[in-house]
């Protein structure tokens, strides 16, 4: 086994997944504006020392992906957060695109940037203690997208960056994420992420990628947001394993999948399903921001001194998804 399938297994062990705290300043504002807390570097600083020093990361978070500023920062404790994160055995990972943007030849589509640069700033967060990273590649669904364009064109720059994240010693995750927008049916989604799935693998082996030193982060298999096409949490469950099944080299460890906009209830329930069904080798997990967050932000802004009583609502929604992610959860353990 290489070290980068150690540090996949590492993250993904016993019923752990990622939170994804990666949020740019930009989001992270939005985030805090919405639930009515200034966007200080202080108070981002806060909310996030507060999750990353729960009880609930030694048993449920197995990795953190951070932003650039987080990474770099001091806790309270005079710990850096990676060494606050690495307390309770949890990795530290980095978000290193630098977002999406327009794609040429194909203006309603977006192409992930980020790549000029990037070994330098590898080995620059290598140093500041992280040991995975994460790009994300998104794809819009409709009549016309996602466009040969766009597949490829993402594919491409998610193998280039997971082939500089291997030649630094660190872990990619891979993240080909098909919007959750739009009106499409189920079986588009499936359709779609099934292509770009693939396209995904077959540029990630012309790279030379080991595919046992990577995670991949998709979309489950969902129908269009205003589609008003209602389909049961199993059929999510089976549609997103069978597309998983037929596009996924057995290779991989572990897939870490994006809560894209599902409630936290439906992001956990729809993965406990995925587990109970799942007849793979592959680790089926989570890397959740919002459906890990969100509930705790909401309390933490009625009080950001109240540490413990956020710490207990994050805890809670931690071990609800660590659960989901041994097919353990149950509608009755949500309620206690």
């Amino acid at each position: 086994m290489s070290e980068l399938n150690n540090i996949a297994l590492k993250i993904l062990a016993k019923g752990k997944g990622i939170l994804a705290a990666d949020e740019s300043t930009g989001t992270m504002t939005k985030r805090l504006d919405a639930v009515n807390v200034s966007s200080t570097t202080k108070n981002r600083l806060l909310f996030r020392e507060t999750l990353f020093s729960s009880e609930s990361m030694k048993n449920c978070v197995g990795g953190v992906i951070l932003y650039d500023e987080t990474i770099k920062q001091i806790s309270s404790s005079k710990k850096t957060i990676p060494e606050l994160i690495a307390t309770s055995g949890s990795v530290t990972g980095i978000k290193v695109d630098t977002g999406a943007k327009v794609l040429a030849g194909s203006t309603e589509e977006k192409i992930t940037e980020g790549l000029d640069g990037l070994r330098e700033r590898l080995k620059e967060y290598y140093k500041l203690g992280a040991r995975f990273t994460k790009w994300r590649g998104v794809y819009s669904i409709s009549d016309k997208y996602p466009s040969k364009l766009a597949i490829l064109s993402n594919a491409h720059a998610l193998a280039r960056y997971a082939s500089l994240v291997q030649e630094s010693n660190m872990v990619p995750v891979v993240e080909p994420e098909v919007l959750m927008d739009g009106n499409h049916s189920a079986e588009d989604c499936f359709n779609k992420t099934s292509e770009v799935i693939n396209k995904c693998f077959e540029e990630l082996n012309l790279h030379k990628i080991d595919l046992t030193g990577i995670i991949l982060k998709p979309n489950m298999v969902l129908p269009g947001t205003n589609s008003g096409k209602k389909i049961s949490n199993e059929e999510v469950a089976k549609l997103t394993l069978k597309c998983l099944k037929e596009n996924v080299p057995k290779s991989v460890p572990g897939i870490a999948f994006l809560s894209g906009g599902q409630s936290d209830i439906e992001a956990t329930e729809n993965l406990n399903l995925i587990n109970k069904y799942n007849d793979t080798n592959f680790i089926m997990s989570y890397s959740y921001g919002r459906a890990l967050q969100q509930s705790a932000l909401k309390f933490w802004s009625k009080d950001i001194n109240n540490i413990k009583g956020t710490q207990a609502v994050f805890n809670h929604r931690a071990n609800m998804c660590s659960l989901a992610a041994q097919g353990k959860w149950s509608k009755e353990l949500e309620e206690k």
